[in-house]
């Protein structure tokens, strides 16, 4: 594996810190901006929002640059919105650098995993994806907890300088070993073409071949992971019956088991990546309906906490390798279309399970609003396998660079 598909892990890894690490910062922030507590939480909304619109509007718009001009661009402006909103006194400023650090971060991911799947051969590309998704589970495991240590002892800003100063080693790994090529061309012979795919190319292979179906399911996958995983604590606590110093140890239980899925997705998912997906998200709905059942459970908890966060990322990474493979003619917007999905199930699945949790049905109902969606998931792979077109042959476009 190429040492540049690491360094885009890394970067990764800074820009999934700061997407989840606000959840500890909340009452610091609040305190220090004299906002209320729903206020300092939007930074959360309006980072989630960011990374949703600005996926598909920040890959048309580096469309056409070299990818590592592209990558440094993205990654300098995410680290100047830190920087700013380290220093900054105003809310509104703070929530100004939320939406430029998400915009950022979603450029950057659309732009990396093209990137990373062009550096290797074809049946390393599953491999190549969940190194550079496996940054986000390393952030759940060490930043996430980390940036919470530092907002206790040293401030929330601190947490902020810490995420800008974790970014400066990949720009600088960035600069020196992604290569400066250009994006994919099209190609009409085994020759080679010499024209970019145009956009209306790329949103046409996009709508080919079960592809939106596929980034459906993604978003459904998602959301079940993060609908159960957002109410972990209150799960954990108030019907589990484990203490409060549990929750820090679940948390990471479930990203050690992120980073094992993402880890062994990468290494079997190319060879058998249909199965792979199928036999993931049947996994999936019956853990999260087997953790609603068993919650009064710690010794199931605990361990069900580790097995869905290994099946969840497993499964997700596939997921990103999947829609690649679908289509071969949009080379720079299928990434950005996969994290969009992502992103958008990562907002709607903890809403869901709040609105279940605001009706009375208790804490165990975002678990089950989890199995619900992995359900419905399973049901929109059933129809696209239906509608899908036969097996690819060989692509028209070229993702190698």
């Amino acid at each position: 594996m190429p040492f540049a598909v690491y360094v885009l892990g890394l970067a990764v890894f800074a820009q999934g810190t700061s997407e989840f690490m606000l959840s500890g910062l909340v009452s610091g922030i609040a305190e220090d901006l004299q906002v209320s507590i729903p206020a300092a939480g939007l930074l959360t909304s309006a980072f989630a929002v960011g990374m949703v619109i600005g996926a598909p509007l920040m890959a048309l718009f580096s469309r056409k640059w070299p990818r590592r001009r592209a990558l440094l661009i993205f990654l300098t402006a995410f680290v100047a919105a830190h920087v700013v909103g380290a220093v900054t006194p105003s809310y509104e400023v703070l929530l100004a650098t939320r939406i430029v650090g998400a915009l950022a971060n979603a450029g950057f991911w659309a732009v990396a995993l093209v990137a990373a799947i062009a550096m290797v051969e074809p049946a390393a590309r599953a491999r190549a994806t969940s190194v550079v998704v496996g940054g986000v589970t390393v952030a759940c495991v060490v930043g996430v907890p980390a940036g919470a240590l530092l907002g206790e002892h040293l401030g929330w800003r601190a947490a902020f300088r810490a995420v800008a100063l974790v970014s400066l080693p990949a720009l600088v790994a960035i600069m020196t070993s992604v290569p400066d090529d250009r994006p994919p061309t099209t190609t009409s012979s085994p020759v080679g073409g010499t024209e970019t795919p145009t956009v209306r190319a790329e949103l046409r292979s996009l709508t080919g071949r079960g592809v939106l179906l596929t980034l459906l399911t993604m978003a459904l996958v998602q959301g079940a992971t993060f609908g159960a995983f957002s109410y972990l604590e209150p799960l954990a606590t108030r019907v589990t019956g484990l203490g409060d110093g549990w929750v820090p140890a679940l948390l990471a239980l479930f990203g050690v088991g992120s980073l094992v899925g993402v880890t062994v997705s990468g290494r079997v998912g190319d060879a058998r990546r249909g199965t792979f997906v199928l036999a993931g998200m049947v996994s999936l709905a019956l853990g999260w309906a087997a953790l609603a059942l068993g919650a009064a459970s710690p010794v199931a908890v605990v361990a069900l906490v580790l097995v869905q966060g290994m099946l969840a990322f497993g499964t997700g990474s596939a997921m990103i390798s999947q829609v690649f493979q679908l289509a071969p003619g949009a080379p720079t917007l299928a990434g950005s279309f996969a994290t969009a999905a992502f992103n958008i199930g990562a907002a709607a699945g903890p809403w869901l399970g709040g609105l279940t949790i605001d009706a009375g049905l208790g804490f165990r109902s975002p678990v089950w609003v989890s199995a619900a969606l992995m359900a419905l998931a399973l049901g929109m792979a059933g129809v696209r396998r239906l509608v899908r077109s036969p097996r690819l042959t060989k692509p028209t476009v070229s993702v190698e660079g």
